[in-house]
């Protein structure tokens, strides 16, 4: 081999390892999702994409994208948080209270934008509303002053009630908040309120029966996974005991639930998307502050209220954002 021959190939050898990096893909921002698996959440969820899509970013071509959807348990929001944090992505979505809990020991670091959570402060995900602090901001589902219209609202469409069952999870800051906050409007409104704990599907039905056994009742459901998870017993116990139900969404009365006041899910998945696109193009989420809803919704079911022999007020029906017939 001659000396030019040699520099031309040393020159090639060279060249190899620019011409194959130049070759290697080039590394797709990556978003985690962890949420509730349920039907409504992944409805919701839709609404997610279709906002982030409509800010630039599209799976698979601009941005990766990686969900775990877990059942409800504890265990199972642990390991898919675990699971999520392994990948190493630049944010993570979390939609509840229940995947923000495993997250929020998971990783002090990666940037986590969260929706449809009640108290954020309180459960320690963030320092103020203001000023998260930390690696977390999002969207609450309401402020705790919210609580205290729905005791309004049960009185107002079924006045004959004088007592009210709370349905609450009390192992949550925000079980005891919701309920501290009904008790003390309740009284205004000639209602006597009585706590009635979530841990399963038997405690539930047995209170709920044991409570209907007296008259003139009326139920109100606060927000938790756990009235998430039983929300079609909840239901059927009211329909049963023929109970006066208030509850925290629209879910429950597009299931058959009789009255809805609060927050509209679908504009916090929105929402979220934002804020996974400012983190995206360099915003912390400290800077970010947690945003309540200006807006809630209130929806009836007439179908429900006639089966129960209730005539809705016309002031209240003005008021309705939706009424299911």
């Amino acid at each position: 081999m001659n000396r030019r021959e040699f520099i031309t190939l040393l020159g090639g050898a060279a060249a190899w390892p620019l011409a194959a990096r130049a070759q290697q893909p080039e590394r797709l921002p990556r978003i985690g999702v962890l949420g509730v698996d349920d039907t409504d959440n992944r409805a919701s969820y839709a609404a997610f994409l279709q906002a982030f899509q409509q800010l630039g970013w599209i799976d698979g071509q601009n941005v990766r994208i990686e969900t775990r959807w877990a059942a409800g348990s504890a265990s199972d929001f642990r390991k898919d948080a675990t699971d999520i944090v392994a990948l190493a992505p630049d944010v993570i979505f979390a939609t509840g209270t229940a995947p923000m809990v495993p997250l929020s020991q998971a990783t002090h670091t990666v940037p986590i934008v969260f929706a449809n959570v009640a108290d954020p402060v309180g459960a320690g995900f963030v320092d103020t509303m203001a000023h998260p602090g930390g690696n977390a901001t999002g969207f609450i589902q309401f402020e705790y002053s919210l609580s205290g219209k729905w005791v309004e609202l049960l009185k107002q469409i079924a006045p004959g009630v004088t007592r009210a069952a709370v349905l609450r999870d009390p192992n949550i800051p925000n079980g005891i908040g919701q309920f501290a906050i009904i008790q003390s409007v309740a009284p205004s409104v000639g209602v006597e309120v009585t706590a009635m704990n979530m841990r399963d599907a038997g405690e539930i039905e047995r209170a709920v029966t044991a409570f209907a056994r007296s008259p003139n009742g009326g139920l109100i459901v606060t927000s938790s996974a756990l009235a998430l998870a039983h929300r079609e017993l909840i239901i059927a116990l009211a329909a049963q005991h023929k109970l006066p139900a208030v509850y925290y969404r629209r879910y429950y009365v597009d299931k058959g639930g009789l009255v809805s006041y609060g927050y509209d899910i679908v504009q916090q998945f929105r929402g979220a998307a934002g804020y996974v696109d400012r983190i995206l193009k360099g915003e912390k989420p400290a800077d970010l502050p947690v945003q309540a809803p200006t807006k809630y919704e209130l929806v009836i079911n007439l179908k429900t209220a006639k089966a129960l022999g209730l005539t809705i007020p016309p002031s209240v029906l003005a008021r309705a954002d939706d009424v299911i017939e």
